[in-house]
């Protein structure tokens, strides 16, 4: 039988969340698209995951999205899960930041996933199926000082996802949002973040992924929406 595909996008460096992910569902027998804008980190991981491809695409240009998700499709057929992971950040006060940086923010973040949706939703819906996750965070429930403008997008994100969820839901597309409320393990946010604090403190990215994949096959009667994870520690 031809193996599903799944796309993923924001697949970082290796043991990072994105391609942690792009990883476990290689493992799980599918055909991985992977979607980031560094073209030399994706094809080094193209060569470590059997039935990956790398996909070079900067997701807040929506017509290269777009374009590259039509790639896709011919090349490796429709998705059957999609997997948005990119994010854009900043952070500072509301009056101190540029403006512009709240509508790359939500270019990013939630623009992206509206095409990624429109794209890959018609023959999800065709086969009356699929899957569309969205990994998320705390930043997604709450505004906090210096946060404003990655938590509004976030915010704008879950809820678009919730709608998409609702919307297709009853036409067999399971819709899921990870809140993941830790600090995430992976080469670039510990060394900066936390160096001194013990692996405890940390969310494991493959353990992220584990849980990704087990949502993306959940028994249609028990579906999950919002996900929330973080390690035992975690004050809540």
């Amino acid at each position: 039988m031809e193996k599903p595909v799944c796309l993923v996008t924001g697949v970082g460096p290796e043991h990072g969340t994105g391609a942690e992910i792009a990883r476990r569902f290689c493992e799980g027998g599918y055909k991985v698209a992977m979607l980031a804008r560094d073209a030399d980190r994706l094809a080094s991981l193209e060569e470590k995951y059997e039935d990956a491809r790398a996909y070079p695409c900067d997701v807040a240009d929506i017509d290269a999205l777009v374009d590259t998700v039509a790639r896709v499709r011919e090349e490796m057929g429709a998705p059957s899960v999609v997997v948005h992971n990119a994010l854009r950040s900043v952070r500072g006060g509301i009056l101190e930041l540029d403006p512009e940086d709240l509508e790359r923010n939500f270019r990013v973040n939630t623009t992206a996933l509206l095409h990624l949706g429109r794209e890959t939703l018609p023959s999800m819906l065709e086969a009356g199926k699929g899957a569309i996750l969205v990994t998320g965070n705390t930043s997604a429930t709450r505004g906090k000082t210096n946060w404003g403008f990655f938590a509004s997008t976030k915010a704008a994100q879950r809820i678009l996802a919730e709608s998409m969820a609702r919307e297709f839901g009853p036409q067999g597309i399971h819709v899921a949002y990870f809140v993941i409320d830790a600090s995430i393990d992976t080469p670039r946010t510990r060394p900066v973040l936390a160096p001194d604090k013990p692996d405890d403190f940390f969310a494991k990215a493959s353990a992220i992924a584990d849980e990704m994949f087990h949502v993306a096959h959940q028994d249609r009667s028990t579906w999950s929406f919002l996900v929330e994870l973080r390690p035992f520690g975690e004050v809540w």
